[in-house]
């Protein structure tokens, strides 16, 4: 296969990379190509005429996107169009990823593909948009919805770190950590997504799927577990959503359940917590034995 990555020194771009054979993969980063011009898509992929094409860029930085729509539409969902297009006339697969935010959090349970999404957010809306692009546009596509993604490169669009490494950070500097508690999430380790996105795209079942570690936690719990795991003494305490003031209004519960990939036998992502130990391992953080 012939697989073009597009962000792939991203947090989860170099996870890609760590599974896809090399004799494969054409990674690009936006020195490389970008979405949001049509020229540099066309070129590259005419260039390249690969199977399958992997869409991690995004503008995901989600309360900058209350006050930049534009950017976030430019990239989200027109950036998606174009790429949309050229697969179309490459005859190449997309693999697309979205996001949770696509839901408003109310059903109080995991969603399934079969949900209804209603976001609440600039960025929620914006990615849903570039999934009605694919789905309206595309045979062959991949859309994964994933969850509060997490991994050893860090978030490039967010200053290169994730919510575990600035949950370490900031045990050094303060005695006490207030960390939201009424916001449930499934934490998703990029290299069990990574892993995911390599065995779907040797397959021809296209579609939407959810792909997130298993099990549920708050942010709250989530940091516990993260000091827990690693020894750290400090004391942390559960705050609430309206406490932080934040401009984008988050689902307060957007758990992800990977229904489509159970259909497929493909469901065996590990429990968040578990996760939380390999990726704490990985980046040779103290895990007490």
């Amino acid at each position: 296969m012939k697989i073009l990555l597009i962000g792939a020194d991203g947090q989860l771009g170099t996870d890609i990379i760590k599974i896809i054979d090399k004799a494969e993969l054409i990674p690009l980063t936006i020195a490389d190509i970008n979405v949001t011009d049509k020229s540099s898509i066309s070129r590259q992929i005419n260039q390249h005429k690969p199977d399958v094409v992997i869409n991690t860029s995004a503008y995901h930085r989600v309360d900058d996107c209350e006050d930049h729509d534009q950017e976030a539409f430019a990239v989200n969902a027109f950036g998606v169009k174009n790429l949309c297009i050229a697969c179309k006339e490459s005859d190449s697969a997309l693999l697309h990823i979205s996001t949770d935010y696509v839901f408003d959090g109310n059903k109080g349970k995991p969603y399934t593909e079969a949900d209804i999404p209603n976001p609440r957010t600039v960025y929620g809306m914006s990615k849903l948009a570039g999934e009605e692009y694919i789905r309206s546009m595309l045979k062959k596509y991949f859309l994964i919805r994933t969850c509060g993604l997490y991994g050893v490169a860090g978030c490039l669009g967010k200053g290169g770190g994730n919510f575990i490494e600035t949950m370490l950070k900031l045990a050094k500097q303060k005695p006490v950590i207030r960390v939201v508690g009424d916001q449930v999430v499934s934490p998703t380790y990029t290299l069990d997504l990574a892993r995911k996105i390599g065995q779907l795209i040797r397959t021809e079942h296209y579609g939407l799927y959810h792909i997130a570690n298993k099990g549920n936690c708050s942010w709250y719990e989530f940091a516990k577990k993260i000091f827990e795991l690693t020894g750290t003494k400090v004391k942390v305490e559960s705050a609430t959503t309206e406490e932080f003031k934040s401009k984008a209004r988050r689902p307060a519960f957007s758990v992800l359940d990977n229904a489509n990939l159970r259909k497929l036998g493909l469901d065996d992502l590990r429990t968040w917590d578990r996760a939380l130990e390999a990726y704490l391992e990985e980046k040779k953080h103290n895990v007490p034995t």
